[in-house]
């Protein structure tokens, strides 16, 4: 802000913005931090999103964390992109620097982070479930990461060879896709699975088959529950990574981001278990 007396501001713009936590776990990392900022929680109509953009931009709002369908339209309205923005077509966070509003998508780096706290994934294969932006940041995190393999499954067929196309096309990781069904086998290659199936439209019902004890399972699901894909996983004895987990990491990624400063992710984690509860 132009002035060291005025607080910063950090928006959730939203669509539906209500039972959204972010405002929940970024005042808990402001607190702790010590940090006299604001969050605020705002509904978006999505054909209002450039006026609120405009707003964010005239009033200087330190940052917006983005919700829903807003994600995608959003990275029309800002100055400049991250990599990880442009891949996978969406913005889940914009930051105010000095050059003007800039988009970052931090799903895919949660859930990294989410899973080398339980598997190095270089060298192994991986199979995606859903090609939409948690699903495209995520492959493309993966893939730099050093990823053999990235296998592709989305009910849109489209959606995942135009996902495979853009992962060929950085020279890493190998891909392919596989075929959706209500009931998927998972390749015995294969040593992670993760679900990121976009909210578009009505959630398919689907069964992983070949759940394995050497997998490591990561569901993008932010339910306070197990979800069907942790609990068949539990189940099985493969290692489960929430929505929860993932969630907690995204959410630390956009607080440094925006303050610069770390917070705790087993705080973050507890604060949405309350949250949830």
């Amino acid at each position: 802000m132009t002035s060291p007396a005025l607080q910063e501001i950090i928006a959730l713009l939203g669509a539906p913005a209500a039972g959204n936590p972010a405002q929940y776990l970024h005042e808990r990392g402001l607190e702790a931090a010590g940090l006299d900022w604001r969050f605020l929680t705002l509904e978006v109509d999505p054909s209002r999103l450039a006026d609120a953009i405009a707003g964010v931009r005239a009033m200087g709002f330190r940052g917006c964390v983005l919700w829903g369908p807003l994600r995608g339209a959003a990275l029309r309205l800002v100055d400049a992109a991250s990599p990880a923005a442009s891949f996978s077509q969406a913005a889940s966070l914009i930051e105010r620097q000095s050059s003007g509003l800039f988009a970052h998508n931090t799903d895919g780096r949660g859930a990294l982070e989410a899973m080398r706290s339980h598997i190095d994934p270089a060298g192994t294969r991986v199979l995606i479930l859903g090609a939409g932006a948690a699903g495209r940041a995520t492959a493309l995190e993966l893939a730099l990461a050093g990823a053999a393999e990235i296998v592709v499954c989305d009910r849109d067929a489209d959606r995942a060879a135009a996902l495979v196309e853009a992962i060929t096309g950085l020279d890493s990781a190998e891909s392919v896709t596989i075929p959706w069904r209500a009931e998927i086998e998972i390749p015995e290659r294969v040593g992670i699975v993760i679900s990121a199936i976009p909210a578009d439209g009505t959630k398919p019902a689907f069964e992983c088959l070949g759940m394995r004890n050497d997998l490591v399972v990561a569901d993008f699901a932010l339910v306070p529950q197990p979800s069907p894909m942790i609990a068949a996983a539990a189940r099985q004895g493969a290692c489960p990574i929430d929505g929860l987990e993932i969630h907690a990491a995204k959410t630390a990624i956009d607080f440094q981001t925006l303050t610069g400063m770390e917070v705790d992710t087993d705080m973050l984690r507890e604060a949405l278990d309350e949250y949830l509860s």
